[in-house]
């Protein structure tokens, strides 16, 4: 009891840059994990499109937005994203600890800067844990197939995130890996905190015909839209499908992202209005009424050493719906789903994904079991439930730690 009210004392500030919170899965159920296991817990992200609030509480947890810039696209887009985000961060974090107090901040990035924002708290006994969502040098590559100087800057603002962070959360032992070997860390200070979906929440709802818009078949997805996501090379897919005879199948894509307009437009291109449609971001309830629809789901995540050490939500999500899914063969995309996909050659393109997707959608005993065996890999070891007690080891670590 008496180590109850201990915990029950301690305040925590999560800091997320690129995505507005309730609308980043993973930071919400960090942040309702801590406050139902007793800490007080406020939450820092930015204003976005359905969050325009600047203040509110959800579930018991505090959430501060700031005002935010345009996303950006280009890498002068992006500096000017996160300086002005690194401007309003300090200045609401300042206004939190003198308002509410933390003994913690969580950084999530992207980008790796936020250390910044917690330095001058660190000289004030705050600790620092590193949410290590992306690898930025990795996802730099993928995203401008180049090093160079900002490849380099993005390497120094990583070691210096790992040099002044007290713990790290690493969404897969790829990332514990480079926090281990890149970053220098002890392995008892990095932490696995995988990102399932929970297991009572996210559940599949009954399907809705009218979701495959006349056809057979309806094909889903769901995650953000950004080049390194590979919905260019879904559209092609379709088309590939299309011009192939097949006019049975109907592709839904939910969510959002820098990429969004141009995958609109690039649509109308291909003559695929009666084929693919991007609905943007969407209730929780419409998105799994779309998913628990769909025959088949994809990730077309564009094969690269990001992708291939990285852990998606999207694939636990389908897994936890009992959908199978076609991806691009990668390590992490592998040890997330075992056999519960179909893996793409990663030098095979656009062909061999397009006839995995047919060759599962006539196969219904092959998805059902496909399906099922992803379902129980999520409810018996992925779901959200067998992260948490990672996540509050890590704090006690974190908070106990004196060097």
């Amino acid at each position: 009891m008496s180590k109850r009210r201990f915990v029950m004392k301690r305040k925590v500030l999560i800091i997320v840059e690129n995505q507005a919170v309730p609308f980043d899965p993973r930071v919400w159920r960090e942040a309702c994990s801590l406050r139902e296991y007793g800490y007080e817990v406020t939450v820092l992200c930015p204003r976005r499109k359905g969050c325009p609030k600047g203040y509110e509480v959800l579930e018991g947890v505090r959430v501060y937005r700031h005002p935010a810039t345009a996303e950006g696209s280009t890498p002068l887009g992006y500096l000017w994203e996160y300086a002005c985000a690194l401007f309003w961060e300090f200045c609401y974090t300042l206004w939190i600890y003198l308002r509410h107090g933390f003994d913690v901040i969580q950084g999530c990035n992207p980008p790796d800067d936020i250390f910044l924002v917690a330095l001058p708290f660190k000289i004030l006994g705050v600790k620092y844990i590193f949410d290590h969502h992306d690898a930025n040098p990795e996802l730099y590559v993928s995203k401008y197939g180049k090093k160079g100087l900002l490849h380099r800057i993005l390497v120094w603002l990583e070691k210096l995130t790992y040099r002044f962070s007290d713990v790290v959360l690493a969404t897969n032992g790829s990332y514990k890996d480079l926090a281990v070997d890149r970053g220098g860390l002890l392995p008892e200070n990095v932490f696995i905190v995988r990102n399932g979906p929970k297991k009572e929440t996210f559940k599949p709802v009954p399907p809705n015909p009218q979701r495959k818009r006349g056809k057979r078949y309806l094909v889903g997805y769901v995650g953000n839209m950004s080049y390194q996501d590979g919905l260019d090379i879904l559209l092609d897919v379709a088309e590939h499908m299309k011009n192939s005879g097949r006019c049975d199948v109907f592709f839904t894509c939910v969510g959002g992202g820098t990429e969004l307009n141009k995958l609109k437009e690039l649509v109308a291109d291909k003559d695929l209005r009666d084929t693919v449609h991007f609905t943007g971001r969407v209730s929780d309830g419409e998105l799994l009424e779309i998913l628990s629809t769909a025959d088949v789901c994809v990730n077309p995540d564009r094969p690269s050493e990001m992708n291939d050490i990285s852990t998606m939500i999207k694939i636990m999500e389908y897994m936890a719906l009992g959908k199978p899914i076609v991806q691009f063969d990668s390590k992490e995309g592998r040890f997330s789903a075992e056999e519960a996909s179909l893996y793409a050659g990663k030098n095979d393109g656009v062909s061999d994904f397009a006839s995995k997707i047919i060759w599962l959608l006539e196969r219904p005993e092959e998805r059902k079991k496909m399906g099922e065996f992803g379902r129980m890999r999520i409810e018996q070891h992925l779901a959200w439930e067998y992260s948490v007690p990672n996540l509050l080891a890590a704090y006690q670590k974190a908070l106990h730690r004196s060097d």
